[in-house]
C-alpha cells in the first residue's frame, strides 16, 4: 500500500489488490487534471453553461430581521442543475471518465440527489449508468428514483445490512471490482479511499470560491461564520474551501436525529459515540460498537445518515480548524418551516440542518456580524417525508385518491 491521501491520522487507501491498478490510473488522471489550467477552465465553463453557475448568494432579510442578530446570507446550491451541489462533483468526474476512455459509471446514493446528478451526467456524456440505493432510502426518496430511471439509469435497491447509504456503497464497490475495465465508480462524497476525498473536495471547492468573492462584492468584507450540513462532508468541504486561510469560523452541523442521548442519530464528530476505524477503504470516525461493528444510524434526512465522515473533516475536527454541532429532527423541521414562510425558499432536509445550527447562534451575534448558510439542495424531493411529519390532512387525501386510481 502506498502512503498517500492522509490527513493527519485519517484517510489513506486500504484496497484489495485487484483494485490497485484502477486506483493508480484514477490518481494519475486526477493529478494531471489538477495541474492543468485547461482542465479547470473546461470544468468551470461546463458548470457555467450546463449547470447555471455561479449560484447566487442571497441576503435573507426577513430571517435577519426575525433573529435580530447577524446578517444572514444563503449560498443557493439548490439552484444548481439537478437541484443540489452534487452536480459539481459528478460533472467533474464525468470529464475524468472521458479521459480514461471508460463507458459505464456506477454510483451510490442516499437522498437521491447524487443519483439524479450522476444519471444526468451519464445521459449528457453517453455513459451507461447504474445507481445503488438502500431499499429504505428508495422508499423515502421515491421521486428521485423515478427521475433517475427516466434519465436512463438502472436503480438497484440494496437489501443488505441496514438498507441505507453505507450498504449502497458496499454494493457499488462489489460491482466495481468485477467491472474495472469499463466502469468508473462516481463516489458522491468526500469519503472512501484516496483520491476520492481530495478529488470530490476539489470539484466542490467551486462553492466556497464563489461565495467568498460574492460576499466581498456585496459587503466588502468576509463573513464571521459559515455553516454547512455534514453527512459525508462534500458540501461542507466545498463551502469551507473558500475560507480555509481566513479568520472565518467554519461550522459543520450533523444529524442529531432524535437526540444525541437517545443513540438514534448520525453524529460522528459532535458526539462521543464514534471512534476511529477503518472501513470501506479508508480511516475516519465511524459510529461503531466495541467490537468494531457499524451501528445503525438515524436521521430524518436520507442524505445525512452515513455511518462515517470525510477524513478531511475528521482531521479538521482533531485540529480544531472547524467546529461541529448537531441538530435534531425536530429542530430541522422547525428551521425548514421558518425558512419557507420567511423567505419563500424550501431547503432540503439535509440543508435544513445547517439552517437549524445557524438559527441557534444568529441571535447571539451582533448586527454587524455576517454568516453564510450553504443551502446544499432544494426540498422538493422531501415532500413525502415532510408531509408525513406535518401530518397534513389534504396531502393524505391526495395520496388516498391517487392510491384508489391505482387500485392500491
Amino acid at each position: 500500500m502506498k502512503h498517500r491521501g492522509y490527513y493527519g491520522g485519517f484517510g489513506g487507501a486500504f484496497l484489495p489488490e485487484i483494485l490497485i491498478p484502477t486506483f493508480d490510473e484514477l490518481v494519475s488522471v486526477f493529478e494531471s487534471a489538477k495541474t492543468d489550467p485547461g482542465f479547470r477552465n473546461q470544468y468551470e465553463t461546463l458548470m457555467a453553461q450546463y449547470s447555471g453557475r455561479p449560484t447566487p448568494l442571497t441576503f435573507a432579510a426577513n430571517l435577519t430581521r426575525h433573529f435580530d442578530g447577524a446578517k444572514i446570507y444563503i449560498k443557493r446550491e439548490d439552484l444548481n442543475h439537478t437541484g443540489a451541489h452534487k452536480a459539481n462533483n459528478v460533472m467533474g468526474q464525468g470529464l475524468l471518465v472521458k479521459k480514461m476512455g471508460k463507458t459505464r459509471v456506477i454510483a451510490e446514493t442516499g437522498a437521491g440527489q447524487h443519483g439524479v446528478a450522476c444519471a444526468t451526467m451519464a445521459a449528457k456524456f453517453g455513459f451507461d449508468c447504474t445507481i445503488y440505493m438502500g431499499e429504505k432510502d428508495v422508499m423515502r426518496q421515491r421521486p428521485n428514483v423515478f427521475w433517475m430511471e427516466q434519465l436512463g439509469a438502472t436503480v438497484v435497491p440494496v437489501t443488505d445490512g441496514t438498507k441505507i447509504l453505507k450498504d449502497a456503497i458496499n454494493q457499488a464497490f462489489r460491482d466495481w471490482v468485477t467491472n474495472m475495465d469499463t466502469t468508473h465508480y462516481v463516489l458522491g462524497t468526500a469519503c472512501g479511499p484516496h483520491p476520492f476525498p481530495e478529488m470530490v473536495a476539489w470539484f466542490q471547492s467551486i462553492i466556497g470560491i464563489e461565495a467568498k468573492q460574492q460576499i466581498l462584492d456585496l459587503e466588502g468584507r468576509l463573513p464571521d461564520r459559515v455553516y454547512a450540513c455534514v453527512g459525508g462532508g462534500s458540501n461542507a468541504l466545498g463551502l469551507f474551501a473558500g475560507f480555509l486561510d481566513d479568520p472565518v469560523e467554519l461550522v459543520g452541523v450533523e444529524a442529531g436525529g432524535k437526540g444525541i442521548d437517545t443513540g438514534f442519530h448520525a453524529a460522528r464528530l459532535s458526539s462521543t459515540d464514534a471512534g476511529a476505524g477503518i472501513a470501506q477503504g479508508y480511516k475516519t470516525y465511524f459510529l461503531q460498537d466495541d467490537d468494531g461493528q457499524m451501528k445503525e444510524t438515524h436521521s430524518i434526512s436520507a442524505g445525512l445518515d452515513y455511518v462515517g465522515v470525510s477524513p478531511i473533516l475528521a482531521h479538521m475536527h482533531e485540529t480544531k480548524t472547524a467546529r461541529f454541532e448537531s441538530a435534531t429532527d425536530a429542530e430541522v423541521v422547525d428551521a425548514l418551516k421558518l425558512t419557507m414562510r420567511s423567505e419563500g425558499i424550501i431547503p432540503a432536509l439535509e440543508s435544513a440542518h445547517a439552517f437549524a445550527g445557524a438559527f441557534r447562534e444568529a441571535p447571539t451575534l451582533s448586527r454587524d456580524q455576517i454568516i453564510i448558510i450553504n443551502q446544499s439542495g432544494r426540498g422538493d424531493k422531501d415532500i413525502f417525508t415532510v408531509a408525513d411529519v406535518l401530518n397534513d390532512p389534504e396531502w393524505k387525501t391526495f395520496i388516498q385518491t391517487k392510491a384508489a386510481q391505482y387500485h392500491a
